[in-house]
Formats: C-alpha cells, structure tokens, sequence
C-alpha cells in the first residue's frame, strides 16, 4: 500500500521542480537576449539584470508549495482516516508544476523580448515589458493560490 504522506510530499517536491526548471528555462532565454544586448549597449546591465530575473519568482512559488506540503497537507493527509487524498495532493503537486513551469518559461520570453528592444527605445521599453511579464506572472501565482485553495477543499489546510 502506498502511503498518502508520502504521495501529497512527492507532489509537493513536483511543485518545486516544476517552479525551478521553469525558472531556469525562462531564465535562460531572457540571459541570452542580455548578452547580445550588453554586447552592444553595456549601459542597460541595470535594465537587463531586471528583466531576466523576473522568471526566477515562479521556483519561489514551487519552495512555498513544498513547505506547505511538508509542514500542513502531508500532516493533515496522515491524521485522516484512509480517503485516497494521497493521489489527490500528488494531482494538486502536477497541476502547480505545470503552471510554474509553463509561466516561468514564457515569462522568459516575454522578457527576452523586452530585453533585445531596450537598445532601440534607449530603455524606455522597460516598464511596458514589466508590465508585460507580470500577466505571465500572474499564471504562477494563480497555480499557487489554487493549490491552496484545492487542499482546503480537500480538507487538508
């Protein structure tokens, strides 16, 4: 028999790795952009550094859903009587990965994209590219909310 503690922390630890890999991706594109740019225009480092670290929010996403899971849900899971809600942590963790994976990357690109305009628009481009990745943004935080909000409808948090 599989334990459900266990099954709602290797969701959680999905989570983390979901976050963090998508992090390193979207990460990963907006750097590349920076470095053709700083090639050109060393004076957007500032600029540059802003935007390709925006992606780096949706691992922290992913570490909050893990200390959740190892600290509320997986104790929770383990003082209810046996109801299955293993699987449904672990469904919870896969569906939170996903969101923090695809937000983190496309995030990336959205930044990378803002990052190789700043050398035309002299910088200006830097708050409407924010503006822009922070509705990618906000794809990752809603994966983290609706976490929490399926384990209190699991009865878990």
């Amino acid at each position: 028999m599989i334990d459900p503690e266990s099954l709602a922390i290797v969701g959680g630890a999905i989570a983390l790795a979901g976050g963090l890999v998508g992090s390193s991706i979207g990460i990963a594109q907006a750097a590349s952009a920076g470095v053709a740019v700083l090639a050109d225009e060393p004076k957007e480092f500032r600029n540059v550094l802003m935007l390709a670290a925006l992606p780096m929010t949706q691992s922290f996403y992913g570490l909050i859903i893990l200390i959740l899971t190892l600290t509320v849900v997986a104790p929770g899971i383990a003082e209810m009587p046996e109801t299955g809600l293993g699987f449904a942590a672990l469904g919870v963790g896969l569906i939170a990965a996903l969101a923090e994976w695809f937000s983190a990357k496309y995030q990336g690109s959205v930044c990378a994209s803002g990052i190789s305009l700043l050398p035309k628009t002299k910088g200006r481009i830097l708050t409407n590219a924010i503006v822009m990745a922070v509705y990618v943004e906000l794809l990752g935080l809603f994966g983290m909310v609706f976490t929490i909000v399926a384990w209190v409808m699991m009865g878990v948090f």
